[in-house]
């Protein structure tokens, strides 16, 4: 199924919620000349929001790796948060930027970044981050006919040799939810651990929830979603990424829990994410 279907599909099942976002984005109060950003210290660029993001970024966060179209979760999300500090839609830059380059120690070349980073201790001793905007839940694909074929809850997902990108929560989730037999399989990226999955070189790939899906149903040929799996350890929360010490985190963060406050992020969790996990199984 092509990306333009899948569009097409979440457009079509959420239609109510979208009137529901626009009016969120509409009905609180508009920003005064007294808090216009270009007067404001800490921008890269005065009078500009630069946001970084993937290259490539991947649906459902950004649709057609086209971030400046405010399609998909984190596009829009980035668009809310912009509009809460005072930036008109013109006014937003994108960058591109690697996951790891973005998240090592030094300047930064974008206001704040926005590509599925977890909050942990580890990372805040490098970069800051925001107040967060979605806590995700972990689930396994694999390849219909694998081992993992027929696999209903976790005694199942016991016996599988699972991969997962190293440092990250499905990791953790492997190693604390599953407790496999066999030691998994960590990988340098989630690219790396799809073509693992593909070569049949691990029974299945750990991935937050949405892109498991995304994964399951429209990039990994002949694959499926075994299910969800229960939370481990500290709960993966998503952050903005910003500079370390950045002058810029307390307004970013009062824009986040601005946007909670009033239901904006449910309403577009709901839009761009809902109909993606609807209906996997749990784990248990």
């Amino acid at each position: 199924m092509s990306r333009t279907v899948l569009r097409s599909a979440l457009v079509a099942s959420v239609a109510a919620v979208a009137l529901l976002v626009s009016g969120c984005a509409s009905g609180g109060a508009q920003p005064t000349a007294s808090d216009a950003p270009a007067a404001e210290e800490g921008y890269i660029t005065p009078g500009k929001l630069t946001i970084g993001t993937g290259e490539p970024a991947y649906e459902p966060y950004v649709f057609d790796n086209a971030p400046e179209s405010g399609e998909g979760f984190e596009s829009a999300v980035a668009y809310a948060v912009a509009e809460e500090l005072g930036f008109a839609k013109e006014d937003v830059v994108w960058v591109r930027t690697t996951f790891e380059s973005a998240i090592a120690p030094g300047p930064k070349d974008f206001d704040f970044n926005i590509q599925q980073y977890t909050i942990t201790e580890d990372r805040e001793k490098a970069v800051d981050f925001s107040s967060p905007y979605y806590e995700a839940s972990q689930a396994i694909v694999a390849i219909k006919g694998g081992k993992a074929d027929g696999v209903t809850d976790l005694a199942g997902a016991k016996e599988l040799l699972l991969g997962a990108m190293a440092g990250s929560t499905s990791a953790t989730t492997v190693d604390e939810a599953i407790e496999p037999n066999t030691p998994q399989l960590l990988f340098n990226s989630n690219e790396d651990a799809r073509a693992a999955l593909e070569a049949g070189q691990i029974d299945g790939l750990v991935l937050d929830l949405p892109t498991a899906y995304v994964a399951a149903n429209f990039y990994i040929e002949n694959a499926f979603l075994v299910g969800e799996l229960p939370a481990a350890g500290v709960p993966d929360q998503w952050g903005l990424l910003l500079a370390n010490e950045s002058p810029l985190t307390e307004r970013v963060t009062a824009a986040v829990d601005a946007l909670r406050e009033d239901g904006t992020l449910d309403a577009l969790e709901e839009e761009w994410l809902s109909v993606l996990s609807a209906g996997a199984t749990q784990l248990k």
